[in-house]
């Protein structure tokens, strides 16, 4: 019983392939003939014009001869009302008996009880090459077959015959499509399993271009494509093929036909004649595509470090394999365009140039601001996770385009701003020395102290107060800089190194915590120095857990009037003296 199937399952795929073989060997026919069938009008070596003799949209012969003063278009339509009125008289029995040829000499009479129908002259024998007798009885045998069907399929039975016909051709319809469900799925699992031998990878070298995978998927969209247009043309066709069973719309339906053979005509005539530009248009696309891939590869592997060229940046490559892109797809465009139907079109210049002209009017901020991207790229100005300050915005880079670069504040506050506004601004960059020189950065805070205090406790007490902090280097160690000798107090400078430049608000609090803690130990009171040179009497400043316990606070010093009234006549004595 395996066998037996393994057989049948055989006879159906042979079937089903000479079937589709089938299918395409008509295609190219059709394809041919409508291709061709110009060339070959055009080896007559005459050419004489043509009146068709019609009835029920079918025409029957032409004529190409006048006799007499009627001209052969006047011939022709004489004949058509004459057959007309007869196929549609219903008081009119039509048999062959009543037809008669009656030859006068020079010209054949074809008649219908004893009224003419058409006449036949030897100019009318001489286009058909055919004799003159000839040529009678036969347009005479069309005319009969014509009129007998006419009436013949006005009749009801032919009605009832065109809606057997239409069902059955809507069953062949809906097998179609059913076999298509069938076929189709087959197809896709075939390919499935071709995937890695019958579709291997392309490869060049250890540089994997096309994965095989990615192959069979590009083979599944083809053939989806081809099942999609397989659909469409049945469908359509199965529009005139109805139409065709009635006499009533039969001329619509050959209209429907005619419509897709000249479509079909026309787009297979193009296709030809443009198979030269496709072949050209195909190549550059192709190199293209690989001049890209392969730019993709090396840039890549600069970018992770397998290949590096000295005063070339890890990180430029991105932004110069983008560059190198559009430049590639720019200067492919311009080998390709005049490639493509409609260049020299007066609508593809005029549209051409219309989108131009909206680029230039449109574009000027935007190019600003790529170039100043690029420009912000190439000095390294920042990367992203640096914190900086741009500005009065101070934060992390999160983000850094073409045209904008994002900021993410300390306060998750996320700013946008525009590169050419970056460019005419001060850009500080904390992070910088530390990624690309392996140097700290140095933190720095000032105090200010009293004459009072000796300036070597204060310079130990804050550096250790920021030796106790957190993300502070021990190696180098903190200093101190006195940076200013004011009428009041001093000013000391502790700096701190630190390689967590995104952590710089926190060393800042717990730094300036650990200096009010050592100050406290150390004895050293933080107060408005001013406060310090004018206050009698007041408590000290520093918390009472840093105070010995029988600490009470001074009282204020009094003198009495006498040193008070003394000191004003000395006052006086000296100013009378000058």
């Amino acid at each position: 019983m395996k066998t037996i199937n393994i057989k049948q399952n055989k006879n159906r795929k042979n079937q089903l392939v000479k079937g589709i073989c089938i299918f395409l060997t008509t295609l190219i026919i059709v394809f041919s003939t409508n291709i061709f069938s110009p060339i070959y009008s055009l080896d007559s070596p005459e050419k004489t014009e043509n009146f068709p003799v019609v009835l029920d949209d079918d025409t029957l012969f032409v004529i190409q001869n006048p006799t007499g003063s009627i001209s052969a278009e006047e011939r022709a339509d004489i004949i058509n009302k004459r057959l007309n009125k007869l196929a549609n008289d219903d008081s009119l029995e039509i048999n062959e008996d009543d037809f008669d040829l009656d030859d006068k000499g020079n010209v054949i009479v074809l008649l219908y009880k004893g009224k003419t129908l058409t006449t036949i002259t030897d100019d009318d024998a001489k286009s058909a090459y055919e004799s003159r007798q000839k040529l009678a009885e036969d347009r005479l045998k069309i005319i009969q077959k014509a009129i007998q069907r006419y009436r013949r399929e006005r009749q009801p039975f032919y009605w009832v015959l065109g809606i057997v016909f239409t069902i059955v051709t809507f069953l062949i319809l809906l097998l179609t499509l059913k076999v298509f469900d069938v076929i189709f799925p087959y197809f896709y699992g075939l390919l499935d399993s071709w995937q890695g031998t019958l579709i291997p990878s392309i490869r060049i070298q250890n540089l994997e271009l096309l994965s095989a995978e990615r192959l069979t998927k590009i083979f599944k969209k083809i053939v989806k494509v081809i099942r999609i247009s397989l659909t469409f043309f049945i469908l359509y066709a199965f529009l005139p093929v109805v139409l065709g069973f009635f006499p009533q719309t039969r001329q619509v339906g050959r209209i429907l036909f005619d419509y897709l053979l000249r479509a079909i005509d026309i787009v297979a005539t193009a296709l030809v004649g443009y198979l030269p530009n496709i072949f050209i248009v195909s190549i550059i696309i192709y190199l293209t595509y690989y001049t890209l891939r392969f730019l993709k590869w090396i840039f890549w592997e600069i970018e992770t470090g397998n290949i590096s060229f000295d005063g070339f940046y890890a990180e430029w490559a991105q932004p110069t394999y983008r560059i190198l892109t559009w430049l590639t797809i720019a200067l492919a465009a311009v080998f390709a365009f005049p490639y493509l139907p409609g260049f020299n079109s007066p609508a593809f210049q005029g549209v051409s140039a219309f989108l131009a002209l909206l680029f230039t009017l449109g574009s000027t901020g935007v190019v600003s601001n790529t170039v100043s991207g690029f420009v912000l790229i190439y000095t390294r100005a920042f990367q992203v996770s640096d914190r900086v300050k741009i500005g009065d915005a101070i934060g992390d880079i999160l983000d850094k385009t073409l045209l904008v670069t994002r900021i993410r504040t300390i306060k998750n506050v996320v700013i946008t701003i525009p590169n050419s506004v970056i460019m005419n601004s001060n850009v500080i960059n904390f992070s910088a020395l530390a990624r690309d020189l392996q140097r700290p950065l140095i933190l720095h805070t000032t105090i200010t102290l009293g004459y009072d205090i000796p300036w070597r406790h204060v310079h130990q007490t804050l550096i250790t107060a920021a030796q106790a902090t957190d993300y502070i280097l021990k190696n180098p160690p903190p200093f101190v800089l006195q940076t200013a000798l004011n009428d009041f107090y001093i000013s000391y400078e502790i700096n701190a190194y630190t390689n967590e430049s995104t952590k710089m608000a926190e060393i800042y609090s717990e730094l300036h915590q650990n200096i009010q803690d050592k100050c406290a130990e150390g004895d050293i009171e933080i107060l408005s120095p001013h406060y310090a040179a004018l206050r009698d009497g007041n408590h000290n400043t520093i918390p009472a857990d840093y105070l010995p316990e029988d600490y009470t606070a001074p009282g204020f010093k009094i003198d009495p009037i006498t040193n008070i009234l003394n000191q004003n006549q000395n006052q006086d004595q000296n100013h009378s003296n000058h």
